[in-house]
């Protein structure tokens, strides 16, 4: 009987079950990444917030004082001579000349007894920024070259500079009197000291002589020339 009964509880082979689990559908798991394109990844690396690092407080590093090189020194010290001995100290810009360029110029302005001197832009701001000559450091940027001399012959070196087209007149200190240039063309129409001190000693002179010629006349003469600028300084006064 239990023999009987298990046969018939158990299935025969290749029996099957009535309701079978039938999967609808694909069950796959569809969430994985998608794989980036190398150039986005190289432009979100590129592109990526890097915050800054945090400064160091004040104090933390020792502050290196700049030292002054012997041959600054010296440069220094030979360019306060320049500006103490000259009259005449002009700045002008190098646009590409050659060395036989230089060596013509220096030999033109040699017969006028203007020099041509040479210093670096570095050393001229250096002492410029600790005298009384403080506007003129603008006016060294880029190559530029210094011509100097113990009288200011301004005519003199407008002319010669007129043979070199490669030198450019930026400004000039005259008398310790800063100018453009501009300036220096207005101060090269002047007159020279000398014709100065003629033209006013002559009309000194013209005058003692008109004077002279006056009193050497007759009394009555010179009174009635009195009387006269009396009268107009009257008429003067009443008009005013």
């Amino acid at each position: 009987m239990a023999a009987t009964l298990c046969g018939k509880l158990l299935s025969p082979k290749g029996w099957l079950p009535r309701t079978q689990s039938i999967r609808h559908g694909s069950k796959a798991v569809t969430r994985h990444r998608k794989p980036m394109h190398f150039l986005k990844q190289k432009l979100l690396a590129v592109t990526q917030y890097i915050p800054p690092k945090p400064a160091a407080p004040p104090g933390a590093y020792p502050r290196e004082t700049p030292v002054e090189s012997p041959l600054m020194r010296l440069l220094t010290r030979d360019l306060e001579g320049v500006f103490r001995d000259c009259k005449m100290v002009a700045v002008a810009q190098n646009s590409g000349s050659t060395s036989h360029d230089m060596i013509m110029l220096k030999n033109r302005f040699h017969k006028h007894d203007i020099h041509v001197r040479l210093f670096p832009n570095q050393v001229m701001r250096s002492f410029l920024s600790k005298s009384i000559y403080s506007n003129m450091a603008p006016l060294f940027i880029g190559p530029t070259v210094l011509f100097v001399s113990k009288e200011p012959k301004v005519k003199e070196m407008l002319s010669t500079l007129r043979l070199s087209p490669q030198m450019s007149l930026l400004g000039a200190c005259i008398d310790n009197t800063l100018l453009s240039a501009q300036g220096v063309a207005s101060y090269a129409k002047l007159s020279s000291v000398a014709v100065v001190q003629g033209e006013l000693v002559s009309g000194l002179s013209a005058l003692a002589s008109q004077t002279g010629t006056l009193l050497q006349r007759h009394p009555t003469h010179l009174t009635a020339l009195l009387q006269q600028y009396a009268a107009q300084q009257a008429q003067a006064e009443k008009a005013t």
